[in-house]
Formats: structure tokens, sequence, C-alpha cells
């Protein structure tokens, strides 16, 4: 099975490819000649979702599906949320993002966050939602070199690393993008 992956983050890419099964194989934006930067103009991580994959389907007739992200913060009422890719500004830059969340929860002692991914689903003229959400807290400096985005200071519940620091099998299989994409393939594998 072909499935068009709203995407052209490689990140993203290779993550959600390597937990999918090889009888699905996605393509990118890319693959399928859309070049454009869809707006994630939602007030909410399932609408940007949503909006992304309605785009592929009503203009390029893919079955296909499309994540949004985000992390929050308790003690921001979860902010940066539907806006974590813009934290610190348009330019989207993970380290800016970081150094300006750092500083939010400089005298913060409340440091508990999650991660939420919301993936959409349109297939066959239906659409599906599903959600993954992993908690855990912010570290008080970054630590590690895998992954991308808030990775090297978001440590997950039970765990003494951040996601940066630990191998992308055990992030994909306890993380939000994981919990959210095993829905999807399950769902997939029942639609059989």
């Amino acid at each position: 099975m072909n499935l068009v992956f709203a995407s052209n983050n490689k990140n993203k890419i290779k993550e959600i490819q390597s937990i999918l099964p090889d009888s699905i194989k996605i393509l990118s934006l890319e693959e399928i000649g859309c070049h454009e930067d869809i707006a994630e103009t939602a007030d909410t991580i399932e609408g940007n979702a949503i909006l992304k994959a309605d785009y592929v389907s009503k203009n390029y007739g893919y079955d296909c599906f499309a994540d949004d992200t985000g992390l929050e913060v308790t003690a921001l009422n979860g902010v940066p949320g539907v806006y974590s890719a813009r934290y610190a500004g348009e330019h989207r830059d993970a380290n800016d993002n970081m150094d300006k969340l750092l500083d939010a929860l400089s005298d913060q002692s409340d440091r508990s966050a999650q991660f939420k991914t919301v993936i959409t689903l349109n297939l066959k003229g239906e659409q599906h939602l599903f959600t993954g959400i992993v908690k855990g807290t912010i570290t008080l400096t970054k630590a590690g070199d895998e992954g991308f985005g808030y990775d090297p200071i978001f440590q997950p519940e039970n765990y003494t690393e951040t996601f940066a620091q630990l191998p992308l099998e055990i992030k994909n299989k306890i993380g939000h993008r994981g919990k959210a994409t095993q829905q999807l393939i399950d769902f997939l594998n029942s639609a059989k």
C-alpha cells in the first residue's frame, strides 16, 4: 500500500517510515509534486493535521495522512502547543525555540510537559484521527544529539535520558509520534 505523508520534513518521514511495516510505503509531498508550503492556520494540533491531509486529498487526489505535533508545558498553560515549531519566530529554529522555552521556565518549579501528536488519515473518502501523547519533564539544559525539535530538552517519564539521548527504536516505541503511528497501523491492518 502506498500512502502520501503530507510532509517534506525528512526527519519526520524517516521516523515514521521506520515505524511502518514494509507493506506500507510512504510518499512525501515532494514525490507527488507538491512543493507548496501547506498553511498551518488552525488553532489546534488536530486542526492543523486535518488541514494538511485535506489539502493533499483535495488538490492531488491521494489517500494520505498528515500529522501535527505540539509540546504542551503545564506551567505555561499548554504553550507552545500548536505554535511549537514557530515558538521563537517564523524562522522555525529548534535551538531558538528551546532557548526561549528554557528561559520561560527559568523560575518555574513545575517543569512537567507532554508531547502530543495527532495523525489525520484520509482513506477512501473517510477521515480518521489518531492521537499519541507522552508525558515527561523539561530538563534544565540540552542533552543529546539524536532526534529533532525539542528532543534535547524533553525527558520522558520513567527515563533519565532526553529523547535526543535515546535510540530511535526506544523513542518510536514510547513516543507520541510512535503511539499515534501505531494506532494508524492497527487501523490500516484491520481495514484490509
